[in-house]
C-alpha cells in the first residue's frame, strides 16, 4: 500500500531507523574514522574514514543523527556545520589521490543554520563540495537513508549514482518550512509534503535517483548484505566508465528533463 507523503516523512525521521554509523558497521569492514577539517574543528554530525567493501578499499562518509536523545544532541541532530562539509571534502580529495571510490550516506533535515555556521561560511562550504564532487576522478555513490533536506543533503549527493531507501525523502525544504512560507502555518505540513514530491518514487520518475532500495528487511543482516552486494555491482560498472566526469556531468544536465511539459 502506498503511504501518504507526510507518513514517509515521519518514517524517515524515526529515531529507530538505522543511521549512517549502522550502515558503516554492518556493510563495511575495518573502518578507520578520520576527524577534523584541518581548518577549524571536527563536526560529529559527519562521520568519515576509510574502510573495506569486501576487499575493495573505499572512503565512506555519513551524516549521523544518532538514536538516543544524548546521541542526537551530540550529533547536532544530523545537521552538519561547515566543518563537516569541509571534512567530507578533505576525505574525498584524499580518496581521489589514492584511487578509492567514495560512498556517502545522507540523512539530514538540512545544514545547520546557526549564526556561527553562517559566520564560518556554511553556504561556501556546501558550494565547494558541489563543485569539487562534480570533478572527482573516482566513482561516487550516495544513498539517502532517511531525510534528504535541501543543500545540506546535496552537499554529499553530487554522485555518479544516487539511491534512496523506500521510505526516505528528498526535498528542497522540509514540509513544515514550506508550509510556513506558503501559508504562514507550519501545521499545514501534510499538505506541503504532498506538493513537494519528496518520495523516492517521485525522485526516480524525474531522474534525480537511479534506484529505490526496499525496506522489507531493514536493519537485518540480509538488508545490509543486499546493500553490500549492490554497491559491489555498481562499483564494477562505474570502474568501466570511459569518462566518469563527463558521465556525471551528463547525469546532472538531464535532471528533470522528463518532467518538462512541451507546449
Amino acid at each position: 500500500m502506498s503511504l501518504a507523503a507526510y507518513e514517509r516523512v515521519k518514517l524517515a525521521r524515526d529515531s529507530k531507523r538505522p543511521t549512517g554509523l549502522d550502515y558503516i558497521k554492518n556493510v563495511f569492514g575495518g573502518f578507520i574514522e578520520f576527524h577534523g577539517d584541518r581548518r577549524f574543528a571536527d563536526d560529529p554530525a559527519v562521520v568519515g574514514g576509510i574502510a573495506k567493501l569486501c576487499n575493495i578499499p573505499v572512503t565512506v562518509i555519513a551524516i549521523e543523527k544518532g538514536h538516543t536523545a544524548k546521541e542526537r544532541s551530540y550529533r547536532n541532530f544530523g545537521m552538519p556545520q561547515p566543518e563537516g562539509y569541509r571534512k567530507a571534502l578533505r576525505l574525498m580529495r584524499q580518496a581521489e589521490k589514492f584511487g578509492r571510490p567514495v560512498i556517502c550516506f545522507v540523512d539530514t533535515s538540512g545544514a545547520y543554520c546557526g549564526v556561527g555556521a553562517e559566520e564560518r561560511g556554511q553556504g561556501q562550504a556546501i558550494a565547494e563540495n558541489l563543485l569539487e564532487m562534480s570533478t572527482l576522478c573516482v566513482p561516487i555513490i550516495s544513498i539517502l537513508i532517511g531525510e534528504g533536506g535541501s543543500g545540506g543533503a546535496l552537499g554529499l549527493a553530487v554522485a555518479d549514482r544516487v539511491w534512496m531507501l523506500q521510505n526516505a525523502v528528498y526535498s528542497v525544504i522540509s514540509p513544515e518550512g514550506c508550509a510556513s512560507i506558503l501559508w504562514k502555518d507550519a501545521a499545514k505540513a501534510e499538505m506541503a509534503a504532498a506538493s513537494l514530491k519528496l518520495a523516492a518514487e517521485d525522485a526516480k520518475s524525474i531522474g534525480v535517483i537511479e534506484r529505490i532500495l526496499s525496506e522489507n528487511d531493514i536493519g537485518k543482516k540480509e538488508f545490509y548484505d543486499r546493500i553490500r552486494t549492490l554497491l559491489m555491482e555498481e562499483l564494477k560498472v562505474l570502474s568501466e566508465e570511459a569518462d566518469l566526469i563527463q558521465s556525471r556531468y551528463d547525469r546532472f544536465r538531464k535532471l528533470g528533463v522528463s518532467a518538462v511539459v512541451k507546449e
